[in-house]
């Protein structure tokens, strides 16, 4: 049987214009489906001003406060599926790969397959307790491309992670931004924490986590920027809120920039060089990847004028 999650999330609809509900909890959660915002209300998972939801249509007014109550999933074991993966280093205890735009890292509530999970479960064998995220010691949002580190032991888990801890590895980002730099490089300290006002965004917050991003200005062209980036930390979604709170989103950014941007599929932010201490070896192993083609053919047109 499944549990309830003991803390709610509160809403409150301050639109002009009538809305459904479903639709505005859609809105502003983006794990979850439609469907299972209809399960939700169907189940009185989800209450208006305190009281069950009468029907998924009923249209909310400003003011009116929602609570959602989000049952705990049964663990998602993820499945191998012959999805092909681009393997830029692989040996008996660690896998990098270059995950594409637009693929889910690992198996969730509305992404249950097709992501890089699935796929390196077919390809390659991960002896990992873990049902969820067997091997995953970092992650990268989706709309996001480039390197990923995966364990394929304990061993090798134990070492990676330990490593993310104590920042003794290279994650460097290649990312197109809005706007232009007067100083060639830079240092984000801004602690971060799940936004109040928008609570499928993170956001800058006093009592947030730790959060660093260092950058170094590569390219500037007319209203955007060519940075490299390197991360401290890996806070959900760090680099991009590093960003826009410094004025500078990263162009195509469909959470945190803004609607005119650069047309793409997804922010334009490139996990381009990996560095790790071998977790057996102990050598130092460094790789890196070009970004995919729409980000080159984005910069060649904003080398030339033509953006």
């Amino acid at each position: 049987m499944k549990k309830i999650a003991n803390d709610p999330i509160h809403l409150v609809f301050d639109g002009e214009k009538k809305t459904r509900l479903d639709s505005f909890v859609n809105d502003s959660l983006e794990d979850l489906t439609r469907s299972q915002i209809q399960k939700f209300i169907k189940d009185s998972n989800i209450l208006v001003n305190g009281e069950p939801a009468a029907k998924t249509g009923m249209k909310l007014t400003s003011g009116d406060k929602i609570d959602i109550t989000i049952p705990e999933e049964e663990p998602i074991e993820a499945i191998p599926q012959d999805i092909p993966i681009d393997v830029v280093y692989e040996d008996s205890d660690v896998l990098v790969v270059n995950k594409p735009q637009g693929m889910v890292v690992h198996p969730a509530a509305g992404h249950r397959d097709g992501t890089l999970v699935n796929a390196v479960l077919y390809h390659s064998k991960i002896n990992d307790d873990d049902m969820i995220r067997p091997g995953i010691v970092h992650r990268i949002d989706k709309d996001t491309s480039g390197l990923l580190m995966i364990a394929k032991n304990n061993l090798a888990k134990q070492s990676l992670m330990e490593q993310l801890k104590a920042k003794t590895n290279l994650r460097e980002y290649l990312a197109i931004v809005h706007g232009n730099f007067e100083e060639v490089n830079g240092k984000i300290n801004a602690p971060l924490g799940r936004s109040k006002i928008d609570r499928k965004k993170q956001a800058f917050v006093d009592d947030g986590r730790h959060a660093v991003t260092h950058f170094t200005v590569l390219e500037q062209f007319e209203n955007y920027s060519l940075l490299k980036l390197k991360l401290e930390t890996g806070r959900t979604h760090q680099i991009r809120v590093h960003m826009q709170y410094i004025g500078h989103p990263v162009a195509g950014d469909p959470l945190y920039g803004p609607k005119n941007t650069l047309a793409g599929n997804g922010q334009f932010l490139h996990a381009q060089t990996l560095g790790f201490e071998h977790p057996r070896t102990h050598k130092w192993m460094e790789f890196s990847v070009e970004p995919p083609k729409i980000f080159q053919e984005t910069l060649e047109k904003l080398r030339t004028n033509q953006l």
